[in-house]
């Protein structure tokens, strides 16, 4: 029958059981219309029936594993390979640490201080030496691992030493604080024994400022201290003696050695350190003393005048020995000043009432300048043209062209103008007044002059700060009615000024008639002498805000206490 095939019988009860007629189905060949238009037939893919028992689920298909695991666990051999050959082939290395901070390592041939590292070493044994001044050394030996990098830390065995301490004035009270916070107390003069490390030491004493220092005792200690009535705003660091009548002082620019003139010499000058007063050296310029000393801007050279001679000595700094003599050919030579580039000195002639001007390439004298009565006191200029000379009988402020050689007085005071120094970036020249016992100022631009500010009794040699803001006033004090050869009613003193304002920042009361005054080059410490004690102080100074915050320091206070 065609396409189909009948079966009247079976297949008609399995039509109706499915729902369908038992005649032939017609097939409808014609592909349906879709909006007024023919659709193409879509082509299925067949679906293929898989048989399905009950109760069981169907078959998943296995994929082989076995090179998969063959790859992964070649691979794994592979990188154990590659880092045991690496880590056989690597080198040994040590990383070193000590206390104290800056004891000094020894290892393999190689020295640090603190800490050492060493790299590319071979596996193996070795000696690690640790040492430092007031400790136990320590020797050791480490073993080093291939591949390995080893921490080694090493503290040294404190050793014990004695400290003793002495304060100015005596009875106060010592505290000693270690590093691990253990203290030790005891009154000046104090003695105990103590491992070395680092410490704190405090001193305490009613009306003197509270003093604190940090120390790392690695050896016998003795400390000799000086206590600052409260409020001051500088702190002493030392006095000590010097031979007859110390004129003027100077500080070398590493701040080592204090160069004292010695009026009453010889010695003509006697060299110390600041820091402990010990006595270094001396040097004789003859059979009589030295006036003024200045040094050459790199600290090589120094020049000594010598009033008796009329002369002015050359000095190597290094070797205490006299390059060449100079000779004014005037009368009491007593200040010296070198011009900013150092290749000329001028000296001012007490008595001769001049200046003299010395080339120092040719060691010639070039000119002999006149100047009024008794001139003391010089200024170079920075510009190299001018010469300011400060007279002392006849209170007249003097400029020099050093052109022309004409000579102007620019401020007649009537006073006795001894000592000058300038401040080039403001043009500020200071001038002290040792009979009106004030500071002038005196504008080297505008050519103004004014009063700073009144001072102690005989105000003579001044110093300013580096940077220009601080104003140091030795002050005789007032003379004794029968002669200032002796000492006077008074103590002398050092006033501190703001340079700008005039205003006081701090005081030091002195011995009998200060006299010598110096400033470092960097400005941290001032040396001074009691000229009839002959003696010599040494103080340190801290900067312009400090004393801004300080209040006014001990200036108040000290005026009560200069009288005797």
């Amino acid at each position: 029958m065609g396409e189909y095939e009948y079966r009247p019988r079976r297949n008609a009860r399995r039509g109706r059981r499915n729902g369908f007629s038992s005649s032939p189905p017609t097939i409808n060949s014609a592909p349906p219309k879709i909006g007024g238009r023919v659709a193409s037939q879509s082509r299925k893919a067949p679906r293929i029936e898989r048989p399905y028992t009950m109760g069981a689920r169907p078959q998943k298909r296995r994929r082989s594993s076995g090179p998969g695991i063959l790859f992964i666990g070649l691979l794994i051999f592979v990188l154990a390979a590659v880092v045991g050959v690496f880590l056989l082939s690597r080198p040994a290395s040590a990383n070193i640490l000590t206390y104290p901070a800056d004891a000094i390592i020894t290892f393999n041939g190689a020295s640090a201080t603190g800490e050492l590292e060493a790299l590319d070493l071979e596996p193996g044994s070795y000696t690690v030496l640790v040492e430092r001044k007031g400790f136990q050394p320590l020797s050791t030996s480490v073993e080093l691992k291939r591949g390995r990098r080893a921490r080694l830390e090493y503290t040294l065995n404190p050793l014990p030493f004695p400290m003793t301490i002495a304060t100015h004035p005596e009875g106060a009270s010592c505290t000693i604080t270690t590093a691990d916070g253990e203290t030790v107390t005891g009154d000046a003069p104090f003695s105990a024994e103590c491992v070395a490390g680092a410490m704190t030491l405090t001193l305490t004493l009613d009306g003197y400022n509270t003093y604190t220092r940090e120390i790392f005792l690695d050896e016998d200690l003795n400390l000799d201290l000086w206590l600052d009535p409260e409020g001051m705003v500088v702190h002493a660091l030392n006095m000590f003696s010097t031979a007859g009548a110390p004129k003027a002082v100077a500080i070398t620019p590493d701040k080592t050695e204090a160069w004292a003139t010695i009026l009453n010499g010889p010695p003509s000058i006697e060299i110390f350190d600041p820091l402990t007063g010990k006595k270094l050296d001396g040097i004789d310029l003859g059979t009589d003393g030295a006036v003024e000393v200045v040094f050459s801007d790199d600290g090589t050279k120094a020049y000594a005048s010598q009033m008796e001679t009329a002369k002015v000595f050359e000095i190597d700094v290094a070797t205490r020995t006299v390059l060449r003599e100079f000779d004014t050919e005037s009368a009491w030579t007593k200040v010296v000043e070198l011009s900013p580039d150092g290749k000329t000195l001028f000296a001012a002639n007490w008595s001769g009432n001049d200046v003299s001007e010395i080339d120092l390439n040719t060691g010639e004298l070039r000119r002999r300048i006149p100047v009024s009565k008794t001139p003391r006191g010089l200024y170079a200029s920075e510009s190299g043209t001018s010469l300011y000379v400060a007279g002392f009988d006849s209170g007249w402020l003097e400029r020099v062209d050093l052109v022309s050689g004409d000579v102007t007085a620019v401020f007649k005071d009537g006073g006795a103008l001894r000592h000058l120094v300038a401040d080039e970036a403001t043009g500020r020249l200071y001038v002290s007044d040792m009979s009106k016992d004030l500071i002038w100022v005196h504008d080297m631009k505008t050519g103004e002059t004014t009063k700073l500010a009144d001072v102690d009794e005989k105000p003579n040699t001044i110093d300013l700060s580096p940077d220009g803001k601080v104003l140091f006033v030795s002050c005789r004090g007032e003379n004794n009615a029968k002669s200032y050869y002796i000492p006077g009613p008074e103590w002398g003193s050092i006033v501190i000024l703001d340079a700008m304002s005039g205003e006081p920042l701090d005081a030091i009361v002195g011995g009998n008639q200060p006299t010598a005054l110096d400033l470092s080059p960097d400005g941290t410490m001032l040396m001074f002498s009691d000229f009839l004690d002959d003696r010599l102080r040494a103080y340190e100074v801290p900067g312009y805000e400090t004393f801004l915050a300080g209040g006014g320091g001990y200036y108040e206070a000290h005026l009560a206490a200069i009288k005797k």
